[in-house]
């Protein structure tokens, strides 16, 4: 029954109604956003998916990146990011005219939540095998950090993926026509890992690598000066100098300023790996003073 007392709704109360209701499922959405997407937007903040260079592809995030090595006969994946972003990763893939269950091999940078977080779910979706040095293997298996990871105490927990193949220094991966040489490049992890493979477009092959993180970055009280880690980045900056490399992509896109080349039609750069060694190295030496000046 109508109460004839009440005052009719009207079109501004409903609007104030709306405007309340949308507001309060707003803050609610965000309050379930995990810490590190709300620290770092751009890690699930999107990114249309594009081609880098004739057969190799960007399918991920704007600030993780994700990428697709096409061929007839299946299809490469390196680094799936974050949990939360398989479904974006996949989508991406199809949007391009491609089959996620053609992906064949997913390779990984370095063992981190999130570069390994999404390999799990596009791994049960694609049936793919996934591969990684011994070390990463571990960790992503578990999923979870072990203590000699400079992040731990700071790197969370990822699904874990099951029966990881695990590879060694040098070792040429191979699905159909596709061959991607991984190169160990630990510091920022212990089985940290890049990757090299050719591309060609209009008859001109290019080289490309895909180089992992090699910043110098820890929880604190972890010293890489009393952990072996310089040993290890010294390591990894030969193996990037000594690369063939006309086209660098880096698992952060913004640590190579990989859009802004994109976008500026600089990509093609033989120099571009000796360039990202030599920042790294002026950031590791910066962090040895400050270790040193600690004791």
């Amino acid at each position: 029954m109508i109460n004839q007392h009440e005052p009719p709704l009207n079109a501004m109360t409903v609007t104030r109604f709306l405007a309340m209701i949308f507001s309060i499922c707003m803050t609610a959405a965000a309050q379930s956003r995990p810490q590190y997407l709300i620290n770092n937007p751009d890690w699930g903040a999107p990114r249309k998916p594009f081609r880098i260079y004739g057969n190799t592809y960007y399918v991920g995030t704007q600030g993780l990146a994700s990428i697709l090595i096409a061929s007839p006969n299946g299809h490469v994946l390196i680094d799936a990011t974050l949990a939360e972003n398989a479904p974006v990763i996949m989508a991406h893939i199809r949007e391009l005219g491609f089959r996620v269950e053609d992906v064949k091999l997913i390779l990984n940078s370095h063992a981190h939540y999130d570069h390994v977080g999404g390999t799990a779910a596009i791994q049960r979706v694609s049936g793919a095998t996934v591969a990684a040095s011994p070390w990463s293997a571990r960790v992503i298996e578990n999923g979870t950090p072990t203590r000699d990871d400079p992040q731990f105490g700071l790197a969370q927990d990822f699904p874990p993926t099951t029966k990881v193949r695990v590879i060694h220094d040098g070792e040429v991966l191979r699905v159909g026509s596709l061959s991607l040489t991984a190169l160990f490049t630990p510091g920022h992890t212990p089985g940290g890992t890049s990757w090299t493979w050719r591309s060609c477009e209009k008859g001109r092959c290019l080289d490309v690598v895909y180089a992992d993180s090699q910043t110098p970055i820890s929880a604190d009280g972890f010293l890489f000066t009393k952990r072996g880690g310089i040993e290890q980045f010294q390591r990894a900056f030969s193996a990037l100098e000594r690369a063939r490399c006309d086209i660098l992509i880096t698992p952060h896109p913004g640590q190579s300023s990989f859009f802004e080349r994109v976008e500026s039609h600089t990509l093609v750069n033989p120099d571009a790996c000796r360039q990202y060694v030599a920042s790294n190295r002026e950031a590791l030496a910066k962090r040895i003073n400050t270790e040193t000046e600690k004791r």
